[in-house]
């Protein structure tokens, strides 16, 4: 089995450290296959965000080299990152909605972004809004939603376009179990489609939720592999019939 054709993520030696400071991550590495589920947990301070900037493209490692889709992105031009960038959805732990738009055209963002015709974002908007129980608050601007609320248009926003790699920093901080569940069935479904998903956590019970998901864990900067999700690709997940 050619196991390098399926690579989507391949960080080999990675280090990250910021200034002067000692490092935050220390010899990273850790290859990722399209189509699979990864809870990436550790107790706060191990250097969880670190990570997912890198993998989200903002911020440059210190050392080591990380390909991603095939291309080397340590060595990428930053004119070239924006484009790469519509490959990946992010769900940031402080949301980043932006103020003066509403919920809807929030979640509609992307599908601007990338050309779609307006005639064709109303309904597909709508539908995800539905779906995260927001549809009352179509034309609300952030500041007056709920944490709770931000959090489930900040979802909805980065899996609108059914990105091909979605990364998600603590997706359900702000939500009660009951959202938390169903927002980890659409990533989930999500998954399913062939998108690769990415859920950093420190709630230790979201990792028995997803049965077929891998677990990355991170101490003090270091990475270790507990389901042996970095080194063997896993198991396809079958897309529903």
């Amino acid at each position: 089995m050619n196991e390098h054709s399926e690579e989507i993520v391949q960080f080999d030696n990675v280090g990250l450290r910021y200034g002067t400071d000692p490092e935050v991550l220390s010899n990273i590495s850790f290859t990722l296959f399209p189509g699979s589920f990864y809870f990436l947990t550790g107790a706060s301070g191990a250097g969880k965000t670190s990570l997912l900037k890198l993998l989200y493209l903002a911020q440059r490692p210190s050392r080591g080299a990380i390909r991603m889709f095939g291309q080397d992105i340590v060595t990428m031009p930053r004119g070239d990152l924006p484009n790469f960038r519509r490959k990946l959805g992010v769900v940031f732990q402080d949301f980043r909605l932006v103020s003066h738009l509403s919920a809807f055209d929030n979640v509609a963002l992307p599908l601007r972004v990338s050309g779609m015709a307006e005639s064709d974002i109303t309904k597909p908007v709508n539908d995800m809004l539905d779906w995260v129980g927001l549809e009352h608050r179509r034309e609300a601007q952030p500041a007056t939603l709920s944490g709770g609320e931000q959090q489930r248009v900040a979802i909805a926003r980065a899996v609108i376009g059914r990105p091909d790699m979605l990364i998600a920093d603590e997706p359900t901080g702000n939500v009660d179990p009951e959202m938390a569940q169903k927002l980890l069935r659409l990533f989930e479904s999500l998954n399913r489609l062939g998108t690769t998903v990415i859920v950093a956590t420190h709630d230790v019970h979201l990792l028995q939720k997803v049965p077929e998901s891998l677990i990355m864990r991170l101490d003090k900067g270091k990475l270790s592999d507990p389901t042996g999700a970095l080194r063997f690709p896993p198991k396809r997940r079958q897309a529903p019939t």
